[in-house]
């Protein structure tokens, strides 16, 4: 990685362009609404387990059934 990138600094167009590419990658890691940080990840999981052990889960063992709860919500 180290060598690769000090290919790339010794080339201004490629640079430039790897520049671009961070840039467009930064943003749309700001703006994706899926993303979580670690903290928020372990706490959804958190939460999870915690309505499993309550019961408030459903269980699907096949296709099927995954596919009637879809058209159910």
């Amino acid at each position: 990685m180290l060598r690769n990138m000090s290919i790339i600094a010794e080339d201004e167009g490629m640079l430039k362009r790897a520049a671009k590419y961070l840039r467009k990658l930064v943003a749309e890691m700001q703006t994706d609404p899926t993303l979580l940080s670690r903290e928020e990840f372990f706490a959804s999981l958190d939460r999870g387990e915690e309505q499993y052990r309550q019961g408030k889960t459903h269980r699907i063992n096949s296709a099927e059934e995954l596919d009637r709860f879809i058209k159910s919500l």
